[in-house]
C-alpha cells in the first residue's frame, strides 16, 4: 500500500491518499517516486508522490490501484519532504505547491544519462581556516550545529586564479570548504546569478568543481534535473542557487548558508510564498546542521532572531570598512542641491585617473519622470493618460503605456508647456558624466544591460541599485547618487533596503577609497557612515514593536468575498492575541481584503484556522439558481507573510 500526496493546488487534496499497488508496479513504487494515480471525481488521473510505503491502510474501504509509476528514482527524499510539509503547514499552504518549487520538472534523457553513468564526486577537500573572524569560533558553530549571523566582510578580494571577488564569497567558500573536508554537505542561496558567479570563483579555489552542484533558473532544464539528481546520492555536495535551492536534497547536511537574505529575491511569489529564510530555519531545526546569515547590512527580521537568542551574533575580528562620507554633514553644503556636490566631484575626478568609479542611481532609462516645469504636476499623455518619460536612447518625450509620443503637450493644471525631469535614469546621468568626463569611457549597468565585472583601467560605471559590477582591485571612489528619492518609496522595508543597497555598494569600494553619499543624513546615514548596521536595525526593530509591525509580529492577507471574508475573520478572531485590519475593496469586483495580525506563538493556530476556512470554501456547493449558470464556489486566498503588506 502506497500514500501518496496528490500534485494539485485545492487545499481539499493537501493531504496523504492511500493506494494499492498491483503486482506489475511493486519493484518500481519506491518511496520517493512520481506517480499517477485516479482521482474519484470526474474519473481524473493526477500526478503525484508516494511518500510511504505501508502493510495495510485504515480505510476500511476497496483502494483505487495505481495508475503508473513515472519514475522510480526516488526525487522525493524523506527530509525534503519533512521540509515542505512543514513550510507549507506555516504558510497554510499545500505541500505539493512547495514540491513543485523544490524538484524540477522531470527530463528522460536527462535521467538516462545520470542512471548511465557512474558517480564520481572527486577527492574530499583538506580542512580550511575560515579568516576575518575569532579563531575557531565560526567552525566551531558549524560542528555545533549553531545559528549564526557573520557580519560579512565589506572589501573585494583576489583570488589565487586573479579573478576579484567580494570577501562575502571567500568567506562562504571557506565555510562550505571546511564543512565538505567533514564529509557533510553545505547548501548556499544566493539572491542571484551575480552573487553565483562570485561564489563559483571562490570555490574553485578550494573544492573539486565535481563536488560543486549549481541549480538555478538560469540552467537548461536537463542540466537543472541532472544537478538536482546528482544532489540526491550519497556524496557529499556543495549545492548553490538562488532561493529554491534551500529544498535541494543533500546527504549529511552540515551547513546552510542564507546570503544577504534582505534581498527581495529571497521571497518566494508563488504559493504559498515561502521566505527562503523561513525555509532555511524550519531546515535548520530539523536536520542539526549549521545555519549562516551572511550580509553587509543585517535584516531586521535576523535582527530579531539575534536579540530572542536564536541567533547568534558573530562580529569581524579583522577587515576593511569602508570610508562613506555624507554629504549633507560636510562643511560648506552645495547651494542649489547640486546632485553631485563638488567634494564628491573633485574625488571622483582624483580618483579616475588611477581606476573606475562607481556612480549608483535609482532608476534605469534615461529620463523615466517627467513633471511640470511651472507647476511640478507629472505629466500625462493626451491620449490615454498614460505617464510621459524620455525613451533610453533620448528623443521626444512618449507615453509608456500607449507610445504616442508627446509633440504638444500641454499641463492640465496650469496649461504649462515645458517639462523638466523629476527623476534622473542611468542612460541620462551616463550622459551627463561622459560630457564632464569626455576623456573617460563611461560604462552602464543596469537590468537589462548586466556587467558582471570590468578591469582596473579608469572608467565611469553607471549601475542601478543591486546591477553594480565587480571591479578588479576594487572601485576607486563610489558615488551613491539618488537616495533621496530612493527613501521616498513607499514601504515598510525602505529605509532597510536602501541600507542594504548602499551598503552593498560600499562593499565594492577599494580598501581606503572614500564612499560619498549624497544628501541622505539621519540616523540611515550614520549607520552607513559608522558601519553600524545591526545597531540600526535594532532601532528600527523597537520601532516596528511599538507599532506592531513585521518582523516584531507576523502578519497574514485574506481576500475573498464580502461574506465568506467575514466567516474567515470570525473564526480567526476567536484565536487570543489575533487582531483584524479591514476589511478594504481590492479592486476587483465583489473582493475584499484583511490583514490578520498575530505574535509568533499563535502562528500555527492561525495558519491551520486560514487554512481551514479556504478548504471550507472550495469544497462549498451552493444551490443552483434557477435561470442562471451555476458559478464557481468563493475562494479565500491566504498570503502569510505578506511582502506586499503593509
Amino acid at each position: 500500500m502506497a500514500r501518496v500526496l496528490v500534485d494539485s493546488p485545492l487545499p481539499q487534496l493537501d493531504q496523504l491518499f492511500d493506494y494499492r499497488v498491483p503486482a506489475r508496479l511493486a519493484d518500481a513504487a519506491v518511496r520517493g517516486a512520481r506517480v499517477r494515480v485516479p482521482l474519484r471525481s470526474g474519473g481524473r488521473i493526477a500526478a503525484g508522490w508516494i511518500v510511504e510505503l505501508a502493510e495495510r491502510s485504515e480505510y476500511r474501504g476497496e483502494l483505487s490501484e495505481l495508475d503508473d509509476v513515472v519514475s522510480d528514482v526516488p526525487a522525493l527524499t524523506p527530509d525534503v519532504w519533512r521540509l515542505a510539509r512543514a513550510a507549507a503547514d506555516r504558510a497554510a499552504g499545500n505541500a505539493s505547491d512547495v514540491l513543485r518549487i523544490a524538484i524540477p520538472p522531470r527530463y528522460v534523457r536527462a535521467e538516462k544519462a545520470w542512471r548511465s553513468v557512474e558517480p564520481d564526486p572527486g577527492p574530499l577537500p583538506e580542512a580550511t581556516t575560515i579568516e576575518g573572524y575569532e579563531p575557531g569560533r565560526v567552525e566551531r558553530g558549524i560542528a555545533d550545529g549553531e545559528r549564526m549571523a557573520p557580519a560579512a566582510d565589506a572589501r573585494p578580494v583576489r583570488l589565487s586564479s586573479g579573478a576579484w571577488v567580494g570577501g562575502w564569497a571567500r568567506t562562504v567558500a571557506q565555510a562550505a570548504a571546511h564543512t565538505l573536508a567533514q564529509d557533510r554537505s553545505t547548501i548556499v542561496a544566493v539572491p542571484d546569478y551575480r552573487d553565483q558567479e562570485q561564489l563559483e570563483a571562490a570555490l574553485a579555489e578550494l573544492v573539486d568543481q565535481r563536488r560543486v552542484l549549481r541549480t538555478d533558473a538560469r540552467q537548461t532544464g536537463p542540466a537543472r534535473y541532472r544537478a538536482f539528481l546528482e544532489a540526491t546520492g550519497d556524496a557529499a555536495r556543495v549545492v548553490i542557487g538562488s532561493r529554491s535551492t534551500v529544498y535541494a536534497p543533500a546527504a549529511r547536511l552540515g551547513l546552510i548558508v542564507i546570503v544577504d537574505d534582505g534581498d527581495a529575491l529571497h521571497a518566494e511569489p508563488l504559493a504559498p510564498g515561502v521566505h527562503s529564510r523561513d525555509a532555511a530555519l524550519i531546515r535548520q531545526e530539523q536536520s542539526g546542521a549549521a545555519l549562516v546569515f551572511l550580509a553587509h547590512s543585517r535584516s531586521v527580521d535576523v535582527q530579531r532572531l539575534v536579540e530572542v537568542g536564536w541567533v547568534h551574533d558573530v562580529p569581524l575580528r579583522r577587515g576593511a570598512r569602508p570610508r562613506v562620507v555624507l554629504t549633507d554633514q560636510q562643511a560648506a553644503p552645495e547651494s542649489g542641491g547640486a546632485r553631485i556636490p563638488s567634494a564628491a566631484w573633485r574625488e571622483a575626478q582624483s580618483a579616475i585617473a588611477d581606476g573606475p568609479v562607481l556612480v549608483q542611481v535609482a532608476r534605469p532609462g534615461h529620463t523615466p519622470m517627467l513633471v511640470c516645469d511651472r507647476c511640478r504636476e507629472p505629466s500625462r499623455c493626451a491620449a490615454c493618460g498614460g505617464a510621459l518619460a524620455v525613451p533610453r536612447g533620448g528623443g521626444a518625450p512618449v507615453c509608456a503605456l500607449c507610445g504616442t509620443v508627446a509633440t504638444a503637450w500641454r499641463c492640465a493644471v496650469c496649461e504649462g508647456t515645458k517639462l523638466r525631469a523629476a527623476v534622473v535614469g542611468a542612460s541620462r546621468t551616463a550622459e551627463e558624466l561622459g560630457r564632464a568626463f569626455p576623456r573617460s569611457r563611461v560604462v552602464v549597468s543596469d537590468g537589462e544591460r548586466p556587467i558582471l565585472r570590468v578591469g582596473a583601467e579608469p572608467q565611469l560605471v553607471v549601475a542601478t541599485r543591486g546591477a553594480e559590477p565587480i571591479a578588479d582591485g576594487g572601485y576607486r571612489a563610489v558615488l551613491l547618487l539618488d537616495g533621496e528619492r530612493m527613501l521616498l518609496r513607499e514601504s515598510l522595508r525602505v529605509a532597510e533596503d536602501c541600507l542594504r543597497w548602499w551598503s552593498n555598494a560600499a562593499a565594492l569600494a577599494a580598501p581606503g577609497a572614500p564612499v560619498f553619499l549624497v544628501g541622505v543624513g539621519g540616523a540611515v546615514g550614520t549607520a552607513l557612515a559608522t558601519w553600524r548596521q545591526p545597531a540600526w536595525a535594532g532601532e528600527e526593530l523597537e520601532t516596528r514593536r511599538v507599532l506592531r509591525f513585521p518582523p516584531a509580529v507576523r502578519m497574514a492577507s485574506v481576500v475573498s468575498s464580502h461574506d465568506r471574508l467575514a466567516a474567515a475573520l470570525e473564526r480567526v478572531r476567536g484565536i487570543e492575541g489575533v487582531d483584524v485590519l479591514g476589511p478594504t475593496p481590492t479592486g476587483d469586483e465583489g473582493l475584499e481584503r484583511a490583514i490578520v495580525r498575530f505574535g509568533y506563538g499563535i502562528g500555527p493556530e492561525v495558519a491551520q484556522s486560514l487554512k481551514g476556512e479556504a478548504i471550507r470554501a472550495a469544497t462549498e456547493r451552493r444551490r443552483p439558481v434557477a435561470g442562471r449558470r451555476p458559478g464557481r464556489p468563493p475562494v479565500v486566498r491566504v498570503r502569510m507573510d505578506d511582502p506586499d503588506l503593509p
